[in-house]
């Protein structure tokens, strides 16, 4: 078999290598970088009647610039903050406007000693918050709550716990955090984390702990990335405060082509 086949068919190796790289690299242009407002707009509105925890008919959304405004009635706390995470999910979304209000009826209506005793049920019903840790004051219709937990689920259970009961219109989460683990090898067992995660790109993102805080330096591909990046970070025994540092930066055509 002669030279001039097998350089012709490296040549066709190198050509559908390189048409595989090309048509890759103009998804992801075009999936990401060129997104619309319109096509954002419908994604967000599609995110949000896929989360089954709100009622997507009640919230309107508009889009600026890749700025995402959330507007409506809601009938929770919980609804309202679902709905903004759910936005942020999106590829393209460059921030959050969030202008949702929390509707009453009359009958849900509650004074304040009635929705701190209803406050105060809801923690004792949920089995992820250590209730006896932690104190509540409402006032006009605002719950603080405070205390000590040993893990960031206690701290973030306690404010989903309160933001789900009806007549709450805003939280103060002042439970602070006493972790008992050792945090000397936190930043291992966070990039590990990263490592396993399909959704983190680990090699973009720089982890430093000083005691129990961790910082998070670097970029990332999408809101939705940050915030798993730092939910990993949260998850780690001994953590106590993540600074999140991260940029948000949609990989440009170029960049692509370079790394490819």
């Amino acid at each position: 078999m002669s030279m001039s086949f097998f350089s012709q068919m490296n040549d066709k190796s190198h050509f559908f290598q390189a048409f595989q790289v090309e048509s890759l690299q103009h998804k992801l242009y075009n999936s990401q970088s060129m997104k619309t407002d319109a096509e954002i707009q419908k994604h967000v509105m599609e995110e949000l009647k896929w989360e089954p925890a709100i009622h997507s008919s009640e919230i309107g959304v508009s889009v600026k610039n890749g700025v995402v405004t959330l507007s409506g009635m809601v009938d929770t706390y919980l609804e309202k903050k679902t709905a903004e995470k759910a936005a942020l999910k999106v590829a393209g979304v460059k921030g959050i406007a969030e202008d949702i209000e929390i509707k009453l009826s009359y009958h849900d209506q509650k004074t304040d000693a009635e929705l701190a005793q209803a406050v105060v049920n809801g923690l004792k019903w949920n089995v992820l918050v250590p209730d006896d840790k932690i104190k509540i004051k409402v006032e006009n219709t605002w719950v603080t709550a405070e205390g000590m937990v040993e893990w960031a689920y206690e701290q973030n259970a306690v404010r989903d716990a309160i933001g789900g009961i009806v007549g709450v219109k805003g939280i103060s989460n002042l439970v602070k955090l006493a972790p008992k683990v050792n945090s000397a090898d936190v930043k291992k067992k966070i990039s590990a984390a990263f490592e396993r995660s399909a959704t983190i790109d680990a090699n973009s993102i720089h982890v430093e702990n000083i005691g129990d805080k961790v910082i998070l330096t670097g970029e990332v591909r999408s809101y939705a990335e940050r915030q798993d990046a730092e939910q990993a970070a949260w998850n780690a025994p001994g953590v106590a405060t993540v600074e999140n540092s991260l940029e948000v930066k949609i990989p440009s055509y170029a960049k692509l082509g370079r790394e490819l």
